[in-house]
């Protein structure tokens, strides 16, 4: 009978155990469970370094993930013009946390009036990235990180980009058509209830509920028209441009073509619109 084999890490312990994967006799201290008997300390070793670590996504690459990349440069857009913006009241000599007496906030807000006399149209997209303190930008950012999210992962990015823009624009077009000309405005919220318009518009051709986004929608225009101080002009504009917007990128949604046009049209509309829109200037 050939004598018991030791291990060949303790050779003054007999054993009856050897490791799967190279077949060396192990006694207990060495040997270690795996899938099918045991393996020994240099085979565990080999096994751990033939398999790569998990590489974690970097902070920004997972967030851009989450939330979506063009809603958080959306978001990134928002808060560096607020900074902007209080900076420059700042040193004009007001309270920075007064950003809209600043001197590049009255460059960039929408003044009907500017555009009609002096042609300034960069206006009616540049207000919808302003905020009248800090209060006004939490919300519509928040707003946006909600529905803007979902949005981008259900249209694609350069869509929900576009319905975006679109509603902010129509938002505008409103204003400039029936609001008072010498009162200036600022905000995302046009845009945002744009966005809402294209959340109707899915959950209408999906067949889904929606019960839940027009009572959303109810909720937002009580607040806009009895709290003083919000364009409820803008609101509604980016709404109907919102819901058109979306309603294109879902119709054609099988020719990419065909929704790059519809959108340019769209937007032909509005800029013409916005452009040739008189309303009575009261000097």
């Amino acid at each position: 009978m050939p004598p018991p084999a030791s291990c060949y890490r303790h050779p003054d312990r007999p054993t009856g155990i050897s490791c799967a994967r190279c077949g060396r006799p192990i006694c207990p201290e060495c040997m270690t469970s795996a899938s099918v008997g045991f393996q020994c300390p240099e085979c565990i070793r080999e096994g751990r370094a033939s398999v790569r670590p998990v590489r974690r996504a970097p902070a920004v690459r997972s967030a851009g993930s989450r939330w979506g990349v063009v809603t958080l440069t959306l978001i990134a857009v928002n808060v560096v013009l607020f900074v902007a913006t209080a900076v420059s009241a700042g040193i004009a000599g007001e309270n920075p946390l007064d950003n809209q007496r600043s001197p590049l906030f009255a460059d960039l807000q929408l003044a009907p009036v500017l555009v009609q006399v002096f042609g300034e149209d960069w206006r009616l997209l540049t207000s919808a990235f302003l905020h009248i303190g800090i209060t006004h930008l939490a919300f519509n950012m928040l707003a946006l990180l909600l529905f803007g999210a979902e949005l981008e992962r259900t249209l694609g990015r350069w869509r929900y980009l576009a319905v975006y823009l679109l509603s902010a624009l129509g938002g505008s077009v409103a204003i400039q058509l029936f609001g008072d000309p010498r009162v200036a405005v600022a905000g995302a919220s046009g845009a945002i209830w744009g966005l809402m318009g294209a959340f109707a518009v899915l959950a209408l051709t999906q067949r889904g509920d929606v019960r839940g986004i027009m009572t959303l929608l109810a909720i937002n225009l009580l607040v806009s028209v009895l709290i003083p101080g919000i364009s409820l002009l803008g609101h509604l504009g980016g709404l109907v441009a919102g819901f058109l917007a979306a309603g294109v990128v879902v119709l054609a949604r099988r020719r990419t073509e065909l929704q790059v046009l519809g959108l340019l049209v769209l937007t032909g509309v509005l800029a013409v619109t916005a452009l040739t829109a008189t309303t009575i200037v009261v000097l």
